[in-house]
């Protein structure tokens, strides 16, 4: 007997308004015009989210109900191909800056590591877990912890050698830097060095690089001060909810950078109180929390 699923692990109708014009029509091409009804593309994505918050195997999704793993994963590597999953990152970036702006004012940039059992390209030995196969994940967030850039390597990959990459990647137009404006990059020690500081310098931001025991001192001692590259590490922590990017399984670094692209776009239309029950209420999103 099959379990029925529970909605929160199904795309919702505010969301698959902002999905449903991304995906490419797929042509009958059967010479008669007939042959086997395809799946509906919404069934696909309810699968594709299953596998992505649960951490299952595609396999599992034969006994949801929801639909065969076979076409959710087909489907799934026909989009990743197709950049649906950027597509709708970049979208939701867009209404957010609309709805909300983004702040440009202060951006924190990190660097996490993850298990890679499967190895495949851009996976390396992890420094922290027995030279076992592993994966890194650069992140770029605003002031608020929207994710606005993000880029993926091997795990034994330097923090310094991944930061052009994660800032070339941001999907949306970022402002240029003024006088009066200015954008500062906040990073912690491990970005450190000459190169960064010229990279910084170069895309127009200003650094502020501290140590997270020197941030705990400021909170202390300096009046009015505001701890800000914290945000960054909330949003890892936010995206290592959806089970399936905690551990890469995927071998094409493709797919794997997909879900990411999925998690962030997920991630950014909570935060405008769409689809609250993928993820947490909208409420634990607002600015200052």
């Amino acid at each position: 007997k099959k379990r029925k699923i529970k909605n929160r692990y199904r795309i919702s109708d505010e969301l698959w308004k902002k999905i449903e014009p991304l995906i490419p029509k797929y042509p009958n091409t059967h010479r008669f015009g007939g042959g086997r009804p395809r799946v509906p593309d919404r069934k696909a994505m309810d699968g594709i989210l299953f596998v992505l918050r649960t951490g299952c195997q595609w396999n599992a999704l034969n006994e949801t109900g929801i639909c065969s793993s076979s076409t959710a994963h087909s489907r799934f590597q026909e989009w990743s191909e197709t950049g649906v999953f950027l597509k709708l990152w970049k979208i939701a970036l867009k209404n957010y800056d609309e709805l909300k702006g983004i702040d440009w004012s202060w951006q924190s940039m990190d660097g996490a590591m993850t298990k890679a059992p499967l190895g495949g390209k851009k996976t390396g030995p992890n420094p922290t877990d027995r030279a076992k196969k592993g994966v890194k994940r650069s992140l770029l967030t605003e002031s608020y912890g929207v994710p606005i850039g993000l880029a993926i390597d091997g795990a034994n990959r330097h923090d310094c050698k991944m930061a052009k990459a994660t800032i070339k990647s941001i999907p949306v137009k970022r402002p240029r830097p003024t006088k009066r404006k200015k954008q500062g990059m906040c990073l912690d020690k491990g970005y450190d060095s000459g190169e960064v500081r010229d990279l910084i310098k170069e895309f127009g931001y200003t650094a502020h690089i501290r140590s997270r025991g020197e941030e705990a001192q400021a909170i202390k001692h300096e009046a009015g001060f505001k701890a800000r590259r914290w945000v960054v590490e909330r949003t890892h922590s936010w995206m290592n909810r959806f089970r399936r990017v905690l551990t890469r399984w995927e071998k094409k670094p493709g797919n794997y950078l997909s879900l990411l692209h999925f998690v962030c776009a997920i991630i950014s239309f909570v935060v405008q109180g769409y689809s609250d029950r993928l993820l947490l209420p909208p409420d634990r999103f607002q600015r200052g929390v």
